[in-house]
Order: C-alpha cells, then sequence, then structure tokens
C-alpha cells in the first residue's frame, strides 16, 4: 500500500511539490513568528540599551554620616549582600560636605569631595594630581576667578549653612591648611562616571560648580560634621545582558527593599527599572504586532492546502471512484484518498521547522546584526499545531471524495458554488464581526478573538468578493460567447464553472489583502515615527538649558542670533497639574523659522502675527538707582500696605521684586538699588502687599513718578489692575485704592498695559482653553483663543502656545523659567552651543530629531514591523504556489477541452488568448479588490495598533498610508502573479494539440 501511495506521488510529482511547499509555508509561518518574537526580544533590549541614558545604566545608594558622632569610615556593608546579587556592575565611593575659606564671602560653600579613581576622569592642566596628604585639586575657573596656582595654600574648614540673621555659610570645623597640588577639567560632566551628584551643576547667580577634590585621608582627617556618602554602580555589559534583565530587576528590587530594611538613612536612587519598563513595554507592543500578520499567514497557508488539496482531489475523482467500484475497505479507501497529500504534508512541515528558523535567523542577522539568537526549542512550539492544521485542511478538502457515491465521484462537477459552503462563509463573517466587535468593546485590546480580527475581517471580506466574482464572471462570459468573442468567453467560462474557483479568488484577494495591510502598517508606522521625532521633538534641535531667568534667556538666543534665522527661546508655563492644558511660550518673531510645523495647521507666519500683535511700549528705567515718588492715604495701623517693584533687566541680567518697605503717610521717596538695572529694566508691576492673614485692607498710593520719569503714569489707560481695588489718573501720577474685605496673598497688582491682554493664545485640542491660563508665574492670566491647531509643536494634541515675551511681561515673579529651552534648525551653526555658553547659559542636555529618530526606530514597534514586510512578501508567495498548482491540475482537463475545439475549429489565435489571459484576468481582479479590502480591514482594525513609540506623546499622527505607495505595491503584486499566470498560460498552450 505504501508503495502504491509513493507511486503516485511521483506519479503527480508537481503536485506533490507544491503542496509541500504550501505546507513548508504553514509550518513555517507557525515557527517564524515565535522565533522573530524571542530574536526582537533581544533586539528590543540592547537597541534601548544603546540609546540610554547615563543615569538608566547605573544606580547610587546615598546615606548621611555625621563623623563626629559616628566613628569609622562610611559603612554599606549591610548592603553588600544586596550588591553582589548584581553581577557585572562597577561600584565607585564617594562622599562630600560643604567647606568654606575658598571664596571670599559666605553666601555660597564650595564642596569638598572625595571619589574613588578621580584623577583618571580629571584633565590636570597645571600642577599635578593627587599624590599625598593635604593635597586638593581645584577647577580652573575656579582657581581664575581666585588668582589661584599649583603650589598655593588655602585654609578651608567646615561649614554649615544659617538662616538667620541672614541666610550664609558659618565655620563649623576646625580650619586645615591644604595645598593646590593643581587645576582640573572636566572633558565630560554628563560621563556616567560622575553619577547623578550634580557636581558639576550651575544655578542663577552662582556659575558652574567645580568641586574640591581630595583623597581619602585628607578627607577623613579634616575635621567635618554631616558627611554626604555614596556608592554609584555602573552597569557594564554584563549586567545589562538582554538575557538576564529579569535577574538584573529581581536584583534591583532585593537592593531596594535591603535599603528599606537598613531605615531611610540609605536611599537607592536609579533609573534602571525606567529602562526595563520600556523595554518591556516595547516587547510587549511587539508581542501584539508580530501575530496581527503571523495569524492571517498561517490561515492563508492552511486555506491554501486546503485549495490545493480540493484541486488535487477534483483531477483524481476517476481513481477514486474505481477504488471505491472495486469495494475497497473504508480505511483503504482513506488511506489511497489522503495518503499522497499526507506524505506530502509531512515532508514539507519537517522542512517548514528548519526554513522558519533559518530564514528569521538570515532576517535578524541582516537587520539585528551583533544581537544574535536565542538558542533553544521555544520556536517550534507551535509547528505541530501548525502541521495538524494543514493536515486537517487536507481531510476537510477531501471530505465530499472520501464518502460520495461511485455514481457522484464519475460525475464532471461543472460549478464551483456549493450551498452548503455558505455556512462555513456565514461563520467566518460572524466571527469577523464578532472580533472588530471585541476591539471596539474592550478599546481596542489585542486579546482573545480581538488579536484575530484583522485575519478575520480580510478572510471574511475576501470570501464575499469571491462569492460575489462568479455572477459577474458568467455574465460577463455570456455577453462576450453573444458578441462573438470566443477567447474572453472561454476564459471567463473556465473560471465560472471551474471547481473551486470561487475559493480560488478569494485565496488570491486574501494574500494581496495580507499585503497591502502590511505595507499599511509599515507605511503608517514610519511616517508616525517621522511626526513623533519632528513635531514631538519641536525642531531639529532642542537645548534644554539649567535653570535661567526669562529675560535672560530671550536675550541671550537674540544675542546669538540676532536676525532669528536658527534659534528660538521657549519656556513652559506653569500648568502642569492637569487641571489645564499643557502651556508653552515661544519667541513667536521665530515661528517662521525655527519650529517643526505640524500638517495642517494655519500657515506659522500668520499664527506668529496672531501671537503677537503691536502693543505700546512697556515702562523702563535707565540705571540700577530706583527711586520711586508716592504719595500714601488711608493707611490703617495693623495693615500697613508694603510696596514692591517688579522690574526686568533689559540686556538679560535677570528679573527681581525690589522691595522698597512700608508705605509712609504723605509724601516719600522711596530708593533701592537694582545691579541686575545696570543697563536698564523694564518695569512689570507695582504690587502693594500686606501680611498673608490679614483681612480688610484699604489705602491708596499715588505713584509720581519712577526713577525721576513719569512712565506714563498720568496715563490710566496704560495701567490695569484686575482685582482687590482699581485705578485712575490724577495729575500728580497714577492712584492705586486697595478694597479688599478679604485676604489678598499675593498682593494688589497695578501693572502696565504693554501687552495684549487678554493674552492671545493659540490652541490644540479643538477648543480654546478657556478665559484664563496658568502663566509663566503661576498667576492666573486672562486669555483669548485666536488660532487653533492640530498640534503645538513638543507638547502635542492638547496644549496652548503664547508668545514668550508678551507672557514674561505680565509675569511678576522673580524666579527662573519653567524648562528653559532653545529650539534649533538645520541651519544652526556647529558652535552654537559655545556661542550660547558665551552668553552665560549652561546646557543640560541636547535633543536631536535624528536621535530620537534613531531611537524610535529601535522600539518594539518599529522592530515588529519587519515581521510584517516579511508575511507580506510570503503571502504574494503563497498566492504564486496556489496559481501554479491549480494550474497544474487544470492542465489535463483543459486540455482535453481546448484540444476538442480545436479539432472543431477553434482558431489558434483565439485558443492562445483564452489559455494565456484566464488566470492573468483573474489575478488583475484579484490585485485590485486585495487591495481595497485591505484598506478595509486597515479601517476597521488599525486604530488598535499600537504602531507609535512606547509613551508617545498625542501628535496627529498619520492614519492612512500614501496612495501612491499603495498603488506601486498593488502593480508590483500584480506583476509578480501575472507573470506566474501567464507561464501557467504558456505552459498550458504549447500542452493542446495543434490541428
Amino acid at each position: 500500500m505504501m508503495s502504491l501511495v509513493l507511486a503516485m506521488v511521483w506519479t503527480r510529482r508537481g503536485q506533490a511539490v507544491t503542496l509541500a511547499l504550501l505546507s513548508l509555508f504553514a509550518v513555517a509561518s507557525a515557527v517564524a513568528s515565535p522565533a522573530y518574537l524571542t530574536a526582537i526580544d533581544r533586539a528590543i533590549a540592547a537597541g534601548q540599551i544603546q540609546t540610554s541614558t547615563p543615569a538608566e545604566r547605573s544606580l547610587v545608594i546615598t546615606g548621611m554620616q555625621d563623623a563626629r558622632q559616628d566613628s569609622g569610615a562610611p559603612d554599606f556593608t549591610d548592603v553588600g549582600p544586596a550588591l553582589i546579587e548584581l553581577p557585572g556592575f562597577t561600584y565607585i565611593f564617594g562622599s562630600s560636605y560643604p567647606v568654606i575659606g575658598l571664596r571670599p564671602d559666605d553666601r555660597n560653600a564650595d564642596r569638598m569631595v572625595f571619589r574613588q579613581d578621580v584623577c583618571a576622569h580629571l584633565r590636570i592642566l597645571t600642577g599635578r594630581c593627587l599624590v599625598g596628604e593635604d593635597d586638593i585639586v581645584v577647577g580652573t575657573a575656579t582657581a581664575r576667578r581666585l588668582g589661584l596656582t599649583a603650589g598655593d595654600q588655602v585654609s578651608l574648614r567646615f561649614a554649615a549653612y544659617v538662616e538667620m540673621p541672614r541666610p550664609q555659610w558659618v565655620p563649623d570645623g576646625e580650619p586645615r591648611r591644604l595645598v593646590v597640588a593643581g587645576t582640573y577639567e572636566v572633558d565630560d560632566p554628563d560621563d556616567v562616571y560622575w553619577g547623578t551628584h550634580g557636581y558639576f551643576a550651575t544655578l542663577p547667580g552662582v556659575g558652574a560648580a567645580e568641586p574640591v577634590f581630595t583623597g581619602a585621608t585628607t578627607f577623613n582627617t579634616t575635621d567635618h560634621g554631616l558627611t554626604d556618602l555614596s556608592v554609584d554602580g555602573l552597569a557594564g555589559p554584563g549586567a545589562l545582558d538582554p538575557d538576564r534583565l529579569g535577574e538584573l530587576r529581581a536584583g534591583l528590587q532585593g537592593l531596594i527593599d535591603k535599603a528599606r530594611e537598613i531605615g531611610p538613612s540609605l536611599q537607592v536612587n536609579t533609573a534602571i527599572p525606567a529602562l526595563l519598563d520600556r523595554i518591556d513595554s516595547g516587547r510587549a507592543t511587539a508581542h501584539l504586532l508580530v501575530p496581527v500578520l503571523a495569524v492571517p499567514l498561517v490561515l492563508l497557508a492552511c486555506f491554501s492546502i486546503f485549495l490545493a488539496v480540493g484541486y488535487g482531489t477534483e483531477g483524481r475523482r476517476p481513481e477514486l471512484a474505481v477504488v471505491a467500484l472495486r469495494g475497497a475497505r473504508w480505511w483503504t479507501r482513506w488511506w489511497l484518498a489522503i495518503g499522497e497529500s499526507l506524505a506530502a504534508i509531512v515532508v514539507g512541515a519537517v522542512a517548514g521547522c528548519l526554513a522558519g528558523q533559518l530564514l528569521v535567523n538570515a532576517v535578524a542577522a541582516a537587520r539585528f546584526p551583533g544581537v544574535g539568537i536565542e538558542e533553544g526549542w521555544a520556536s517550534l512550539r507551535y509547528a505541530p499545531y501548525a502541521a495538524l492544521a494543514a493536515l486537517a485542511a487536507a481531510v476537510l478538502a477531501q471530505r465530499r471524495q472520501l464518502v460520495s457515491p461511485v455514481v457522484t465521484l464519475l460525475q464532471r462537477p461543472v460549478t464551483a458554488g456549493r450551498h452548503r459552503a455558505i455556512t462555513l462563509d456565514a461563520v467566518i463573517v460572524l466571527l469577523a464581526v464578532v472580533s472588530v466587535g471585541q476591539l471596539v468593546i474592550t478599546d481596542g485590546s489585542l486579546t482573545g478573538i480581538g488579536l484575530l480580527a484583522p485575519a478575520l475581517v480580510m478572510l471574511a471580506l475576501a470570501l464575499l468578493a469571491g462569492r460575489a466574482l462568479l455572477p459577474l464572471v458568467t455574465r460577463y462570459a455570456a455577453g462576450a460567447l453573444a458578441a462573438g468573442r470566443l477567447a474572453p468567453a472561454l476564459a471567463g467560462f473556465q473560471l465560472s464553472r471551474r471547481p473551486g474557483a470561487q475559493r480560488l479568488f478569494a485565496l488570491l484577494v486574501a494574500t494581496v489583502a495580507v499585503a497591502g495591510y502590511a505595507t499599511c502598517a509599515i507605511d503608517v508606522a514610519a511616517r508616525g515615527r517621522v511626526v513623533q521625532a519632528e513635531l514631538g521633538v519641536g525642531a531639529t534641535r532642542v537645548l534644554e538649558v539649567e535653570p535661567v531667568y526669562r529675560s535672560r534667556l530671550l536675550h541671550a538666543v537674540r544675542q546669538v542670533d540676532p536676525e532669528g534665522r536658527f534659534a528660538m527661546a521657549a519656556a513652559r508655563l506653569r500648568n502642569s497639574d492637569g487641571r489645564e492644558p499643557l502651556g508653552l511660550a515661544v519667541d513667536s518673531t521665530r515661528l517662521t523659522t525655527v519650529p517643526t510645523w505640524p500638517d495642517d495647521a494655519p500657515p506659522s507666519d500668520e499664527v506668529a502675527r496672531a501671537l503677537r500683535p503691536e502693543a505700546p511700549a512697556a515702562p523702563t528705567i535707565g540705571g540700577p538707582d530706583l527711586s520711586v515718588k508716592a504719595t500714601a492715604a488711608g493707611i490703617v495701623k495693623g495693615k500697613e500696605l508694603r510696596l514692591n517693584v517688579s522690574v526686568s533687566s533689559l540686556t538679560g541680567l535677570g528679573e527681581t521684586k525690589v522691595a522698597l518697605g512700608d508705605l509712609r503717610l504723605g509724601e516719600s521717596v522711596y530708593r533701592q538699588r537694582v545691579d541686575a538695572c545696570e543697563q536698564g529694566c523694564r518695569v512689570n508691576g507695582f504690587q502693594l502687599q500686606v501680611n498673608g492673614n490679614v483681612v480688610g485692607v484699604t489705602g491708596e498710593v499715588t505713584i509720581e513718578s519712577v526713577s525721576g520719569g513719569s512712565s506714563g503714569l498720568t496715563d490710566a489707560g496704560r495701567w490695569r489692575m484686575e482685582r482687590h481695588g482699581r485705578i485712575s489718573a490724577t495729575p500728580e501720577g497714577l492712584r492705586i485704592e486697595v478694597d479688599e474685605p478679604g485676604a489678598m496673598p499675593e498682593g494688589a497688582w497695578a501693572q502696565p498695559v504693554d501687552t495684549p491682554y487678554p493674552l492671545p493664545v493659540g490652541y490644540a485640542g479643538g477648543r480654546p482653553p478657556g478665559n484664563v491660563l496658568t502663566g509663566l508665574d503661576g498667576r492666573t492670566i486672562a486669555v483669548t483663543g485666536v488660532v487653533g491647531l492640530p498640534a503645538v509643536p513638543r507638547l502635542g494634541e492638547h496644549a496652548s502656545l503664547v508668545d514668550l515675551e508678551y507672557a514674561d511681561r505680565l509675569a511678576t515673579d522673580a524666579t527662573p523659567a519653567l524648562l528653559p529651552e532653545i529650539w534649533l534648525n538645520a541651519r544652526a551653526p556647529a558652535d552654537v552651543v559655545d556661542r550660547l555658553t558665551a552668553q552665560g547659559l549652561k546646557i543640560r542636555s541636547d535633543t536631536r530629531s535624528a536621535t530620537v529618530l534613531s531611537q524610535l526606530a529601535e522600539q518594539g514597534p518599529a522592530l515588529s514591523l519587519w515581521f510584517h514586510l516579511l508575511a507580506g512578501g510570503l503571502a504574494v508567495l503563497l498566492g504564486a504556489f496556489v496559481l501554479v498548482l491549480a494550474a497544474a491540475v487544470d492542465r489535463a482537463r483543459r486540455v482535453e477541452d481546448l484540444s476538442a475545439l480545436r479539432v472543431q475549429g477553434l482558431r489558434r489565435p483565439t485558443m492562445s488568448r483564452a489559455t494565456l489571459w484566464t488566470y492573468p484576468a483573474l489575478v488583475g481582479i484579484a490585485a485590485v479588490t486585495g487591495m481595497l479590502i485591505a484598506l478595509a480591514g486597515w479601517a476597521a482594525t488599525a486604530w488598535a495598533l499600537p504602531l507609535a513609540g512606547v509613551d508617545p506623546v498625542q501628535l496627529p499622527l498619520p492614519s492612512w498610508p500614501r496612495v501612491l505607495l499603495l498603488v506601486g505595491v498593488t502593480v508590483l503584486v500584480l506583476v509578480v502573479l501575472a507573470a506566474v499566470a501567464l507561464a501557467t498560460g504558456r505552459d498550458l498552450r504549447r500542452r493542446i494539440t495543434p490541428s
């Protein structure tokens, strides 16, 4: 019996090979998905580790020790066992305490720092590094400022900070004479070696910090008290091995738990869990996206096996009829019926296990070089199920031939449609509806049957398209025959009357649909990553600046780029509490040249004009000596009003609120020196303030002059007072009347009208943010929405945009800007950072849209879509194989039919057209229909696909692929399948007996 089956396989070896290849496809698809997920898990981890920040590759254990109470060296031995559970880390011990004696004043202290192996990370410019006891090294800028050179001696002593009678550092230890061994510079203050201790941080008015480094002996023997202790763990390649991230997470948690057991004296700070969470999130996304097309690929392979076996069995009906006629037992009949298909499927399944793994290995080696492939048998876990599915499809395809009587087997089937098949199609359509319904109900959760939604939708629509094809083809063939066009008529009747033509068409449509769906996902995701990188960053390059005053930020950027060609200052409104949209303040004079502008937004020049209309000039003072002449009246004892003036430097020296003291009855002149106004200041407003717990405040003051000038004080229209009282103009000046029955913790403000008010605001989110927003100073300001945007660069679809200078004029605080940034376009010069540093700005971070794009390309969504590309190509090849098999099965009967027609007088050109264009016509219709079904499936399910990067900002990401790309892919698929169809037609034409 076995020899007979093998003889049957050999006789129809072409069909057997094709069926084996289809089985190979089914099993290889089932193997490729888990194999690719295994490879991509490693690739995601490697990519995220490679693009991580130093803080995400290190940990720091901090503590405090009072050296006068705790004897001995700093002790972290209690956490030692937990550190051992974190192999692959290099640990660096460090400690510091404040000292004075280096600076000539007591407003700021220096940090005495001991850090292991510090000399290997310092660049010594003069003198030498630390060698003996009493040696210290100081920063180059510090030495230059204080006139120190190598070999000088200094006296340092431990310091303590006190608030009264004024904030200052006072000595709290015995002085010690130390020798300046050398001066140093640090090439990279952000190097992971320095940890997160802020050794070189820059603060407004203080400048760049440069610690005093010394050796362990000097550090410990100097008289000192409370000391900062730290152990920095730097993760090496072994610690961040993609295969051991679970152990790393468990070890970190053990360390944190141990530190908690010890108590609050020890703190573990690390961003490694954030890195691990990002890796896990990317992997979870990949494990959703890969099956989206892996499932339809396996289903298509099984469907193709079902179709191929059905085609082959139809061609073997006479053989099966003879077996049944001879009275063979049922198991013999079944074995002879399915044995040929079974042998081919088993051989293909075995080969598929190897082919699927090798294919993924090749793709991973090309796309993820250096990552490697995890060894093991895990990728084969779905191979048996795929093989069983292939066998089930083969048996199901032959079910009628296995039980049909001899008479039925000897009849020649003439139609493809069967009423009993309607039930199966209806079930698939119902499952598609249910799967999409689950997606909607679960808000796009790709779990359960929802994960199968793309596959079921495309398969259901393909079956419906196949069922609608035959009536149309039959009608067309009948019309062609009536019109005397024999070639189209013969080709049409061949399709409409061929058993299985409906399912063949449905399969071809489904293969094109899978390729089209993959194209949609790849294109939309790629363009979405560009939007995230460009619009999400805001500009080609964004520099985050150390805390700096808003006026200084604006002035510095305008000094570096006076023409506004490449740089723009930006800061955030203080409204990040979630009660209102995030707000961004930018120098809108550069809005047309610097930021990345969202698609479908109004032109940037129109938005700039709307945000920055003309406004009156601001009142100013010309020098550092501020004097205010004012007359006060109606002051109640115990509720005295204090007069403050908020000013901003015109040359970027900062903002300050000048306290002029309590108002005195009658006319007085209030004076104060303001260093920030050395080169002129803008007056932001006058504040009348009382103690916070005082209620029922009344009184008035008339501001007659400011630094000798009236500054428009006699024109009440140039001033405004929103609450707690009113203003009016008198011949003497500006009268401010306070009448507040309740409390006024923020004071009563009279501000100049030097901006449009309410402040114009651009808004994203569909509607204006309301009548008020939280301003740069945390106070509410009146706003009016003037222009709608699809998104605010960097902040997304729910945000507001205002002019930075106007918003700064409305602010009355004297604090640094919130998240100050400098946005740069591609025209920024290479030395732009040096130019900004020369203006006194300290760059904290440098974010480039190109870097973000490369990071997004290494996250789970981007990497998983390479499988979609692979699946799309395999689907098209699957369709090609089915075409070859269908033609091979049809060949004998079509040769018989057309040879008979040739004998009866059918012309050869007509016969050639009928043979050559039957399947190409089918392919052409299937290609167009399949791409339309891909778009329908995309519309129904794509909204649930997590195509954006991990934790994306809400941006107007593209949701539809480009039309020209879809047209190009359709043409490419059509060319491939049509070439196969033409080749089968030529083979058929050669076999027809000439007359």
